[in-house]
């Protein structure tokens, strides 16, 4: 019997490998961190052979951790972030940089597709808002900007399946990342024709969808022995970071909702169908056969208090060295020292324009109420607030959506903060549970392997293995307190339409 599988979550600034037994013990793991690059305003940029690279150091590391010869390993399987996009040659090699989920460099083409095109049905079909972050219009910026290498490209690929290649030497993508691309028909699901009439191309410009659960034997020799695998060793596609965090966490039933902030944020929920939000708030992507997930994602989530930390944390950050410590729990001291609300100074998160539910591009960032009063600290935890803001406003839209949330569980690295989870807890005013599985989409992708492999019956039967490890319970004034505050910050808001238009126009166009 094989004793193993490997989960590998390909993440937007780091990859991370964990070997797990069948039973969900977590034998080792190894990760490490690659650069994004923004050449331009709007421009959010990876080197997909980096990637691939260290996708080959977290895997051999964790295998030789894990002290298992190659046939003990029953197979390995992925998570991967969603929307990157990679133009390649037939070969398979990158003829581009790799287009990440915060690239917006393709808004123009947005809005000309929002005046030209029906934006609901495009929605209604694909379960993708009209928004820069998707394909359909980064394959229109590749051919109006960039026309010889979209002439060039024999495949537009995400980096999960720059890697399968590497592996396998076929074009495969998942349904689940498929279903982010914004142009995949989650009803019919296959590649949506007409979407691709819009762009310009055929599906022979795309991978061959397959089911998150597919499972291809043979991987390269060469490429095998460099991984510390047999090359018979069965490779699960996986599916997306974001739903498969929903199964690393254990919430996989009606009712359940996970919440995540790492380097960004999303709130989800799973549903046993496609389901659109008729005011085109959230996204719905694929996980299985059986299961879809409702959800929706922020651009500034850990990435807004990395942005604090840089500019306003430098002595910290020297002192954190000193002491063997991570900056980020000297900064949520800082916060724990400021009342609810930071004295009336309210951070609306904007640094990256932002997707749910506004799916505004140009928003851009603000801090309204500051007064002689307020320091760092106050910019501390009111950055905190506003990220979680931002993920309330998400939970609102899902609520109404998908019908009453009756647990919520949370992950990502923001639930090394217990300050920061507790203001979760205060504005959403709900229990808030923490799991003990630390892993989230790595754990999420090893479960889908082993249900694809047989080795369990069905993913909702993991659920069995997780436990809470915290339990966080919303202060009623506090939470009194956050729900003014949230309304202030939605109105404000509002209020800036015109205004956020015009400084994203002088910030792309003044030199």
């Amino acid at each position: 019997m094989k004793k193993a599988i490997v989960g590998v979550d390909i993440g937007t600034t780091g990859c991370r490998a964990v070997v797990y037994l069948t039973d969900g013990t977590a034998l080792a793991s190894c990760s490490t961190e690659y650069p994004m690059y923004t050449p331009q305003m709007a421009w959010a940029e990876q080197d997909a052979e980096e990637i691939y690279q260290a996708f080959r150091q977290v895997v051999s590391g964790a295998v030789i951790k894990a002290k298992l010869l190659p046939q003990d390993i029953a197979g390995i399987a992925f998570s991967s972030v969603f929307h990157s996009m990679v133009a390649v040659d037939e070969r398979g090699q990158a003829i581009s940089r790799l287009l990440i989920w915060a690239d917006n460099r393709s808004q123009q083409y947005c809005e000309q597709l929002k005046q030209q095109q029906d934006a609901q049905q495009i929605y209604a079909s694909t379960g993708c808002p009209v928004h820069p972050m998707y394909w359909l219009s980064k394959i229109i910026w590749f051919r109006k900007e960039q026309p010889q290498v979209f002439q060039q490209t024999a495949k537009f690929i995400s980096i999960k399946e720059y890697i399968l290649y590497r592996l396998c030497n076929k074009f495969l993508v998942d349904r689940s990342l498929a279903s982010g691309t914004g142009l995949y028909n989650i009803h019919k699901c296959q590649w949506d024709t007409d979407l691709l009439a819009i762009v310009g191309i055929t599906d022979e410009k795309l991978s061959t969808v397959v089911p998150t659960t597919h499972v291809e034997t043979g991987i390269l020799p060469a490429v095998a022995a460099e991984l510390g695998l047999d090359s018979q060793t069965p490779v699960v596609i996986g599916a997306g970071d974001g739903v498969l965090a929903n199964v690393g966490a254990g919430a996989v039933k009606t009712g359940q909702l996970t919440a995540t902030i790492g380097t960004s944020g999303a709130v989800r929920v799973i549903t046993d169908a496609p389901r659109v939000d008729p005011k085109g708030r959230t996204w719905c992507y694929n996980l299985t056969d059986q299961y879809w997930v409702l959800g929706g994602a922020i651009n500034n989530g850990g990435v807004a208090l990395r942005w604090v930390r840089d500019k306003f944390a430098l002595p910290e950050q020297h002192v954190a060295e000193k002491l063997g410590l991570n900056t980020y729990e000297i900064l949520s001291r800082y916060a724990s020292q400021k009342p609810v609300g930071s004295d009336g100074l309210v951070l609306l998160p904007f640094f990256a324009g932002e997707r749910a539910p506004y799916w505004n591009a140009n928003a851009r960032g603000i801090l309204f109420g500051l007064n002689l009063n307020h320091g760092k600290r106050h910019i501390i935890r009111a950055t905190l607030e506003g990220i979680v803001y931002r993920m309330f406003s998400i939970f609102t839209a899902l609520e109404e959506v998908s019908g009453h949330v009756e647990e919520i569980r949370v992950g990502g690295s923001f639930t090394q903060s217990p300050e920061w989870v507790q203001i979760m807890a205060d504005v959403f005013g709900r229990t808030i549970m923490v799991p003990d599985e630390p892993e989230g989409a790595a754990f999420g992708a090893a479960i889908l392997g082993m249900y694809a492999l047989g080795l369990i019956p069905d993913i909702s039967s993991i659920s069995n293995v997780i436990t809470i490890k915290q339990i966080y319970q919303p202060a009623a004034e506090n939470h009194a307190r956050y729900r003014q505050l949230f309304s202030l910050y939605e109105r404000i808001y509002w209020k800036l339409q015109d205004e956020f238009a015009e400084i994203a126009e002088i910030q792309r166009t003044w030199k």
